[in-house]
């Protein structure tokens, strides 16, 4: 059974940080890319960022200089760190693996105050 577990989002002022994480169990997690997207209300999800199992990222132009993909695949946990949040940023995250089957996680709130 394949579960994508994200956790770390939560309330935070505009100018700090969150560090979201991913934890993945029932797929091939070190040869998956892993990616997260955002959901804002009234909003289509689109990519925050996305990291290969060779670890090339890429960014949204919106994350770029501010947002940190990374990965641990003796953990099989994929991480974004989010620093200079705004108050745009605010979304539900979502973790998402994909081989030859895309998997989504629940979602995790981030809410960043003005």
């Amino acid at each position: 059974q394949v579960q994508l577990v994200e956790s770390g989002g939560g309330l935070v002022q505009a100018g700090g940080s969150l560090r979201l994480s991913c934890a993945a169990s029932g797929i091939f997690f070190s040869s998956s890319i892993m990616g997260w997207y955002r959901q804002a209300p009234g909003k289509q999800r689109e990519l925050v960022a996305r990291i290969t199992n060779t670890g090339s990222t890429i960014y949204a132009d919106s994350a770029k200089g501010r947002f940190t993909i990374s990965r641990d695949n003796a953990k099989n946990t994929v991480y974004l760190q989010m620093n200079s949040l705004k108050p745009e940023d605010t979304a539900v995250y979502y973790c998402y693996s994909s081989r030859f089957t895309g998997y989504w996680g629940q979602g995790t709130q981030v809410t960043v105050s003005s």
